[in-house]
């Protein structure tokens, strides 16, 4: 199955984010409905929606988080709840997406750490999860969520610090390979603003092709972006999943993404291989759109060309 990009909703979620997270770390899980304009009944285009996780409240939910700090460092348990705004109760009734009532995912303001945890939820309706974060500074936490009934789902997003000495660390630059235990992960294709884009990561373990990747959360791989400035949240879903026919267990894994603005994002590809999920990171820069377009009307004049000959 060709599974778009669901902006938002385990989104700007482009995951991304498991370890260590200079690059890669050992993983957790993560998170966009196409973003851009579309036809529709004839009436001209349709509004982009906005990216997924910029806000505390929305659509008549609001993301509760109970424990709004933590010391670097030390482990603890965060704790929150999604609320219904009409009667001010905790959501108890979810509906299951990739084999979840709800992902949760952490990330450093900085890009350089990220977690994609697993939260338990009480009867109550209170969800918590174990996180240690390495470092000092300030975090966001993605909720992605479909309450039972909703029409779609939603990813909610509130700010937590973590206390301690802090120093800022710079985006790492951009690159299109990363190194996770033993195993390197390529990736092809550019992020282009505003239009659908191609993306496939090669998975490769001492030189060698990887091509026994095992199923996680129903896919062969995940991948959340995550945009550098406001950490607008990007979940992007593979194209095809395990048992359709199509759908190679590796070394490839291939998503269509949409990036809503121009700018850099951190990418975060989570991978099983051999019994252990482990993420690869990437930081990139999106492509002139206007090149990009140059581009694909020189390719298709040419393949015209050769058509006729």
């Amino acid at each position: 199955m060709h599974t778009g990009l669901k902006v938002g909703a385990f989104a700007a979620v482009l995951a991304a984010v498991f370890g260590t997270a200079y690059g890669v770390g050992a993983a957790v899980d993560p998170v966009v409905s196409q973003t851009g304009t579309a036809k529709h009944g004839g009436h001209g285009p349709r509004a982009a929606k906005a990216p997924g996780g910029l806000q505390v409240a929305e659509r008549g939910y609001t993301l509760d988080l109970k424990t709004p700090r933590l010391k670097a460092g030390v482990p603890a348990e965060l704790r929150f709840a999604v609320v219904e705004d009409s009667t001010s109760r905790p959501v108890t009734a979810y509906a299951r997406g990739h084999g979840k009532e709800l992902h949760l995912i952490v990330a450093s303001r900085d890009l350089t750490v990220y977690r994609h945890l697993h939260p338990e939820r009480a009867a109550d309706g209170t969800w918590s999860a174990p996180v240690e974060l390495p470092e000092a500074g300030g975090y966001r936490v993605f909720a992605d969520f479909s309450p039972k009934g909703a029409k779609e789902g939603l990813t909610l997003g509130s700010d937590l610090a973590a206390t301690g000495p802090y120093e800022a660390a710079e985006l790492p630059k951009p690159a299109t390979e990363a190194l996770v235990d033993g195993y390197r992960v390529r990736l092809e294709g550019e992020l282009t603003p505003g239009r659908p884009s191609d993306l496939t990561l090669g998975v490769t373990k001492d030189g060698r092709p990887v091509r026994d990747l095992q199923p996680y959360l129903g896919a062969y791989g995940h991948l959340v972006a995550l945009r550098s400035g406001d950490l607008a949240y990007l979940h992007v879903h593979p194209n095809g999943e395990p048992g359709d026919g199509r759908t190679k267990p590796g070394p490839d894994v291939s998503f269509t993404a949409t990036a809503p603005s121009k700018g850099r994002y951190r990418l975060f590809l989570d991978f099983r291989h051999e019994g252990t999920v482990r993420t690869a990171a990437f930081t990139v820069a999106t492509a002139d759109g206007a090149a990009a377009k140059d581009k694909e009307a020189a390719d298709g004049h040419q393949a015209e060309n050769g058509h006729r000959h």
